[in-house]
């Protein structure tokens, strides 16, 4: 196992502490009754002629230079009114103090009791303004500084906090009267109240204070923001390093390193709640110095919420209650049902790992879907082996199966990756994903020009190296492919709009290794193929029909009819296509092969159907009238393969009816038509006539007594009708025998009395169907003489 996952956890499990140098947020404010002295009740949202009287009362707010105390305007604009002249009554005032210096301690990583003591109001008028400076500790345990600002219409005054090369402007304004903003810092933090260009800025200042904590300035009990800065400095050197790719095989066993590090939070988050600015703890602390390292050594992190999936055998502790399925869930209210006094987890027969609920520590939206998760990418290893489950449920034993359990985790993660390697980390969440993203890629690099030196050209030429890279390699399985979305069309379209010859070739590589290909995909080869070289287009033609005319012999023969308009003749002489073409003709006559995917819905030998037909004639007329001849003889040669009414007759319509063709046809499609039209003809000249009499054709496929009683129901010419009373395994075996020998006859179950009687009468269904059939034989013999 590669070390990386381990050094990973061990740097941030040393990071214990969470909270910043500055908090900021909104509380609620209920009717608060604000008294100065000289003035009485202040009005909020506060009023401009009260506003004036607070002015006119307060004083020039002073400032401190080392040991002294002074007023300069220029440093400081400010009024102020000291907190002994201002009483703040209300019963929901000392609730609301509470809730904000609980978010105080937790956005500053402080434990431990915190009390406010209230300092003084400040007033800023137009113009007002406090340049940098940092407030000294004023009270025995004093760390920060909490700053409310009552609502009040005011523009400017922006709060700037800066601590150690950081900086954050924090708007504090609010004119709806039941919110208060507040904003706290510690005390060696610079700060400055940036100038109020229009109305009157009014705030309460306290003091943050540690009861018991110290005597002032200087003691050894001083808080300072949390501060990792060495941890994230070697986190973000060991990180660099796996960027660079400096780590190569790091494990005991020679494994290498990830291509992501997932590292599970402490505390768990439902979906609704997963944010960066809503972790807790020691969670908040770890993801704070991650996201900074991540950003110093060129690597990207988010959230993410790791979902395990789980199911298997359950095995009883005790005899099984008569309850079919209970379950229970940490989440739910309740105790349980006490299942696990009855069952316990046995054996796991299936489970998945999967990362999804993705977050950005912007809060911009995360591109990734759904990613894997694989063995080497946690960080610590085996860290979830311990976890519990969150959900679990059993389903006692029924007649065909035994108890079973299902049971799922959910964990909260820090997931990040090398920024060069984000492309290939995009691959894992599925073709469909990684497609997405070339395809805006595509879109972009033609907006600005379809350069082919610009980044996004680059980008989606490696992001479909590892799309072909994780390319399948499991041989064409014409059933279950020819119902999904085609992968092949879908990146062939991108790569012949990029341009790409490299990954075109590579791609029609991945393609012919299958053994098969989509018929619908054969028109997108062809421009495919029309991108390369002459030369590698013929040999890529060639290795697919090589490798493909045997399952998919109908796409093979999409694809050359295609390539006999997108190849000949700007690219190469038709005759250079016979090669390729005649792979497809020797499958025609190609003995019969089980497919590897049996299904009764599946046709043998590809897609064997007149579309096959009329796309090789089309190309073959081009490419090769001897080829063609070829092909036409091993098409009559098998016409329980190649059957004339099924096949041969409609394809034929639809090549003279197409008109390609109908102008001049060559010697063996002629030969075909010939055929078509004598085969109709002699059809046509049966005689066709209703039955004369109640006389049916009394061929049965069993000669058993009852359908030996129905054979001669048919034979007989006198009767219409009959009755068959018997079980019903009786009846079901008769009716079968009718389906199977399509019998002239309608059979309706009387359900009365015992047994049933099933109800046969004499239909001139047969007579019908060759007067439908001669109609379409006149149609078709009309199209086929069609001159």
């Amino acid at each position: 196992m590669s070390d990386l996952t381990t050094a990973f956890a061990e740097l941030l499990t040393t990071v214990t502490r969470s909270g910043d140098y500055y908090v900021s947020g909104t509380a609620e404010l209920m009717a608060p009754l604000i008294e100065v002295e000289g003035i009485g009740p202040v009005a909020l949202p506060l009023l401009p002629v009260q506003a004036e009287a607070l002015a006119a009362l307060a004083e020039p707010a002073p400032y401190g230079r080392g040991p002294e105390t002074l007023i300069d305007p220029a440093v400081r604009n400010t009024l102020q009114i000291g907190a002994e002249r201002v009483q703040i009554r209300s019963r929901h005032w000392a609730g609301m103090l509470e809730t904000i210096l609980a978010q105080v301690a937790d956005g500053l990583g402080i434990s431990g009791p915190v009390s406010a003591e209230f300092y003084k109001l400040l007033i800023y008028e137009a113009g007002g303004f406090f340049i940098g400076h940092r407030d000294t500790e004023k009270a025995a345990g004093m760390f920060g500084t909490l700053v409310l600002v009552l609502p009040s219409s005011y523009q400017g005054g922006g709060l700037v906090v800066r601590h150690k090369g950081r900086s954050v402007e924090l708007d504090l304004t609010s004119e709806d009267p039941s919110q208060v903003r507040f904003a706290a810092f510690y005390c060696d933090c610079v700060h400055e109240v940036l100038p109020v260009t229009d109305g009157c800025r009014l705030t309460l200042i306290y003091n943050l204070l540690r009861p018991g904590q110290g005597t002032g300035t200087g003691t050894a009990s001083r808080l300072e923001p949390p501060d990792y800065q060495a941890e994230q400095d070697r986190l973000a050197e060991r990180l660099r390093r796996w960027a660079a790719g400096e780590d190569g095989e790091d494990g005991e066993d020679g494994e290498e390193t990830p291509d992501k590090l997932i590292y599970p939070l402490e505390h768990a988050y439902t979906p609704a709640e997963l944010g960066f600015d809503t972790l807790k703890g020691a969670d908040a602390a770890a993801a704070r110095v991650a996201v900074a390292a991540a950003a110093a050594a060129g690597c990207d992190l988010q959230l993410a919420l790791l979902s395990i999936e789980e199911s298997g055998v359950a095995e009883y502790k005790e005899y099984p209650r008569r309850s079919r399925s209970r379950s229970r869930s940490r989440y739910r209210d309740d105790e349980g049902d006490g299942d696990d006094d009855i069952f316990e987890a046995g054996e796991v027969c299936d489970r998945s790992e999967t990362l999804s609920d993705w977050r950005c520590p912007d809060g911009s939206r995360s591109v990734l879907t759904t990613l894997p998760v694989e063995g080497n990418e946690l960080s610590p290893p085996g860290v979830l082996e311990e976890i519990e489950p969150d959900d679990i449920d059993f389903t006692e034993a029924t007649g065909n199966e035994g108890a079973s359990f299902e049971r799922s985790y959910h964990v909260a993660c820090l997931v990040l990756w090398p920024r060069a390697r984000f492309l290939a980390v995009l691959t894992q969440a599925g073709f469909p994903a990684a497609l997405a993203h070339l395809t805006d890629l595509a879109e972009r690099w033609t907006a600005a020009g379809a350069d082919r030196a610009a980044p996004e050209w680059s980008q989606a030429h490696e992001l479909s190296g590892y799309m072909l890279r994780d390319w399948p390699d499991q041989r064409w399985n014409s059933w279950q492919e020819r119902n999904t979305p085609s992968n092949t069309a879908g990146l062939a379209e991108i790569l012949i709009r990029l341009e790409d010859a490299e990954r075109i070739e590579t791609l029609l590589g991945k393609v012919a290794a299958r053994g098969g290909f989509a018929r619908e995909d054969g028109a997108v080869l062809c421009r495919a193929l029309a991108r390369l070289a002459p030369a590698r287009a013929l040999e890529a033609l060639g290795r697919l029909c090589h490798d493909a005319a045997a399952s998919t012999p109908a796409a093979c023969a999409r694809l050359l009819a295609g390539c006999t308009s997108t190849l000949v003749p700007a690219l190469v002489p038709a005759e250079e296509l016979a090669a390729a073409a005649t792979l497809v003709v020797q499958v025609l006559a190609a003995p019969m092969t089980k497919p590897a995917f049996s299904s009764p819905l599946s046709a043998p030998q590809g897609d064997v159907d007149h579309g096959l037909v009329v796309d090789l004639l089309t190309a073959l007329a081009v490419i090769s009238p001897d080829l063609a001849d070829r092909a036409v003889g091993h098409l009559l040669a098998l016409p329980g393969r190649y059957d004339l009414d099924a096949i041969l007759i409609p394809a034929m319509c639809e090549l003279i009816a197409d008109g390609g063709l109908s102008s001049g046809l060559i010697p063996p499609v002629e030969r075909l038509r010939r055929a078509c039209i004598d085969h109709l003809r002699t059809r046509m000249a049966e005689p066709l006539a209703p039955p004369a009499d109640g006389r049916r054709d009394s061929t049965l496929p069993c000669s058993c007594a009852d359908c030996t009683q129905l054979a001669a129901f048919l034979a007989n010419p006198a009767l219409a009708k009959w009755e068959f009373r018997a079980a019903e395994p009786r009846r079901r075996h008769l009716e079968h025998s009718i389906r199977s020998a399509r019998s002239d006859v309608t059979v309706i179950t009387v359900r009365q009395g015992s047994p049933h009687r099933l109800v046969c009468t004499k239909t001139q269904a047969s007579y019908n169907r060759r007067l439908n059939q001669r109609e379409r034989d006149a149609a078709d013999l009309a199209r086929l003489q069609a001159e």
